[in-house]
């Protein structure tokens, strides 16, 4: 549905409209004025109604329809469109989830779509209404802190993550064994998260490096402002740092489950010395006992008064001497 039409004129809120054609003759007819639209899960009919008004590439309008798409900047010739996900960290459960937030920017217009509950794009709307020296650069001052505040909440999602791996961390290296069986399970639900992140901010470093105006990609992206370019630099020195982290997050949970799996593997070999050695010591009087119970009527020392105590005996000292050769190998 359509969450919001409002019209902005030097960076102040104006009007409010029902209707996107009528919000956009007048932010047309308005020097320095737009129309910013806001689309909340809209449906096939509620999209092809701001498809039309505002001209509006079939092909991006069909992804920004169906979602699930990756983060990615696409020019068309009456609008730039361009795809980022949000990322979530949900403290109660310690889960990442993703989100996908869609612009169209155009000649003094800007529709967002979002998908999902949880999205940016409300406080971002409330704090760039706060800032009409920010807001009265037009849509891009709207495509600016959307990404700015996406990047930002990577940051503290990278932070987030950081703790809950030092805290695996420390129940995988723990000397105690209490929840190991539970350990590889966490470990391989944290690099799923870890895969999820990385999903959202690798792909994202394209786009803003062609927005910032670096490298190969310093054309002029159409209806961006190029002096914004700084501010483009900004959100992608924090994408760097993002994807900075969370390829080392990637690595250290991959050798912490490398680790975890030797610890495994030596434990095994532990218990299986451990079994052995008590297999050893009852063999022993097994081997004794299985001798002497065998019905042969002419056998060593069979009617000796002392026999049996004597062959208890022999098998209480060499079950101390075995017990004592493996104690000091460390074996039991």
């Amino acid at each position: 549905m359509i969450f919001d039409c409002a019209i902005y004129r030097d960076g102040h809120r104006t009007d409010s409209s029902d209707d996107p054609a009528k919000a956009l003759r007048e932010a047309r007819a308005a020097d320095g004025a737009f129309v910013w639209i806001a689309l909340h899960d809209p449906t096939t009919d509620e999209f092809e109604e701001v498809r039309k008004v505002f001209g509006l590439h079939p092909l991006a309008v069909e992804d920004a329809l169906k979602a699930h798409q990756r983060p990615k900047l696409e020019t068309y010739d009456d609008s730039l469109f361009v795809v980022l996900k949000p990322v979530f960290y949900e403290s109660a459960r310690d889960t990442v989830t993703t989100g996908e937030v869609m612009l169209f920017l155009g000649d003094s217009f800007v529709v967002t779509v979002r998908h999902g509950e949880s999205s940016p794009l409300p406080e971002v709307r409330r704090r760039l209404e706060d800032d009409p020296d920010k807001l009265r650069h037009g849509p891009t001052s709207v495509l600016y802190a959307v990404a700015d505040a996406t990047v930002d909440q990577y940051l503290e999602v990278a932070t987030e993550l950081g703790t809950d791996l030092d805290e695996l961390e420390a129940e995988v290296f723990s000397p105690s064994d209490a929840g190991s069986r539970d350990t590889a399970s966490k470990i391989y639900l944290f690099k799923r998260q870890v895969l999820e992140f990385r999903r959202a901010t690798v792909p994202l470093t394209v786009p803003m490096t062609r927005l910032a105006g670096m490298g190969q990609s310093a054309t002029q992206v159409p209806f961006v402002d190029a002096s914004a370019r700084p501010f483009f630099r900004d959100v992608n020195d924090h994408l760097t740092r993002v994807n900075e982290s969370v390829e080392g997050l990637d690595r250290l949970v991959s050798d912490i489950l490398s680790a975890h799996l030797a610890q495994m593997g030596v434990r095994q070999n532990d218990d299986m010395r451990k079994i052995s050695s008590w297999a050893a010591m009852a063999a022993i009087p097994t081997l004794i006992a299985g001798v002497y119970g065998m019905n042969f009527e002419h056998m060593p020392e069979l009617r000796w008064v002392w026999g049996y105590p004597t062959v208890v005996a022999v098998m209480v000292v060499l079950e101390l001497l075995l017990y004592r050769n493996f104690k000091r190998r460390g074996w039991l």
